[in-house]
């Protein structure tokens, strides 16, 4: 019995399926009209989103802080926002090539920067936080 329902709802679902590409041909006719309609309207709102995209930096990252004496050697004395610090690091390191060079995410430290971070490889997502540690 139960192969007799399957064959059953098998059926019907074919019999449709063979009208709707029937149906369809008209659709595609009205389909070009849809399509035009639609063109228009998400153009104004492309419109409507430009002057909202506009971003002012968050102020936390652009406060200058002062590095520890370690940090200094390398991004120097001065007092600088957490991204040039972090800028700067990353030009001391493709410098002296301190990037692995098979998994260029680690950083092999050297002297200089082994005192800042306090390992001998670490990660350049690790290495942020670390820096952070050395900023005040």
């Amino acid at each position: 019995m139960a192969t007799a329902k399957k064959a059953a709802k098998k059926a019907p679902a074919k019999k449709p399926a063979a009208k709707k590409p029937a149906a369809k041909k008209p659709a595609t006719k009205k389909a070009p009209a849809k399509k035009a309609a639609t063109k228009k309207a998400p153009a104004k709102k492309a419109a409507a989103k430009k002057p909202a995209a506009k971003r002012k930096p968050n102020a936390a990252f652009m406060k200058a802080l002062t590095p520890s004496a370690a940090l200094a050697a390398i991004v120097g004395s001065n007092p600088l926002p957490r991204t040039e610090v972090t800028k700067r690091i990353w030009d001391y390191i493709k410098k002296n090539k301190l990037q692995d060079a098979v998994n260029r995410r680690m950083i092999n430290a050297d002297e200089k920067l082994r005192s800042v971070l306090g390992k001998a490889k670490v990660s350049m997502f690790e290495m942020t936080k670390l820096v952070s540690s050395q900023l005040k």
